[in-house]
């Protein structure tokens, strides 16, 4: 009930901020406008799958970015190397191989050396920009494979208006395959309890018989292989392979997680949230313009956003903890 509460608020002030834009710019609610939204939510919507996983098991991911970066700028130099002419399902495979590759190295760091994740994936972030920006480049690509252009096109609908025409692209196709598969997993598997069981309490989570190297290894190699995804259809959607657009996104898709009600403490997430929580971070930082609002304010509405979320699950916290005290020293009584 808590879950589909924390929801149900999300949806509500959304559609009050959807309102409130509306009412400044009719042009919101244009079908044009709706669908560049859906599309703007691809990129954002597959890393914050993975980071929602990290956060649920107690931990925080700040690599994803990175990894993304490098997965899809290596791929696009492999393919293009090559003269590859297919499809994009085998670079795609390639970019989820590497990143759960680098998404490996994180969970070593994490459950070998025990490195609190926070700091460890920062580490691991300026270790793989660093390579990435130091032996394999940094120029952004224009020129993509075929398979990339190819996928690129792919569209479910696409919508005409005056200022030009604005497409649905099948990538979004990866984006619900992806939010489908870690919804099965969190709620239909033995890994998906583990996920919540460490975020919950890791000494206890052990006790039980969940083993803490196993799951923290699927946890950071999922989240890596996810950002993989997530690069490369970045690529293919804005027909570019450049470094720099992804990186430095961590703030705006943590935003979005902790907005759809996942702990930022661990313990508690769902996908459906995380989505809710993506679509409203995009509705806020691409219709700013549309509200006659300076997008430089959009960090601040961004933080803005973090501490309310934050603070709204602490105080939910500490009345659910006051009302155990509560309970126990009745039943003391």
């Amino acid at each position: 009930m808590k879950k589909a509460k924390n929801e149900t608020v999300l949806l509500i002030v959304m559609i009050i901020v959807m309102a409130i834009i509306s009412a400044i710019n009719p042009q919101f609610f244009t079908p044009y406008n709706m669908i560049d939204l859906l599309r703007s939510c691809v990129t954002d919507g597959i890393f914050a799958i993975g980071v929602m996983i990290v956060l649920i098991s107690g931990g925080i991911d700040i690599s994803f970015p990175a990894i993304g970066a490098f997965s899809m700028y290596s791929v696009t130099i492999i393919f293009n190397y090559i003269e590859y002419e297919g499809s994009i399902v085998l670079p795609m495979l390639t970019a989820i191989l590497i990143g759960i590759g680098l998404g490996l190295m994180n969970a070593i760091f994490v459950h070998v050396f025990k490195i609190p994740t926070f700091i460890a994936t920062l580490g691991t972030s300026n270790i793989i920009s660093g390579i990435l920006l130091t032996f394999i480049g940094s120029n952004a690509i224009m020129k993509l494979p075929k398979g990339f252009t190819k996928f690129a096109k792919a569209s479910i609908i696409t919508v005409n208006a005056q200022i030009g025409k604005s497409s649905l692209p099948a990538a979004i196709i990866l984006l619900l395959v992806i939010a489908f598969l870690a919804y099965f997993i969190l709620n239909h598997t033995l890994l998906g309890r583990g996920v919540y069981a460490l975020g919950g309490n890791i000494t206890a989570a052990e006790r039980v018989g969940f083993h803490v190297g196993v799951v923290q290894t699927f946890i950071y190699c999922f989240a890596g292989g996810v950002a993989g995804v997530a690069g490369l259809a970045h690529t293919c959607l804005v027909r570019t392979a450049n470094p720099f657009d992804i990186l430095g996104t961590e703030l705006s898709i943590i935003a979005a997680v902790v907005l759809g009600g996942t702990s930022i403490t661990g313990g508690k997430g769902t996908v459906k949230g995380t989505l809710l929580g993506v679509f409203m971070i995009t509705i806020i930082s691409n219709s700013l313009i549309m509200v006659r609002i300076s997008t430089y304010w959009q960090r601040a509405v961004l933080g803005l956003l973090i501490i309310i979320s934050v603070s709204i699950a602490a105080y939910q916290n500490s009345n659910r903890k006051i009302k155990l005290l509560w309970k126990k020293a009745g039943d003391n009584q």
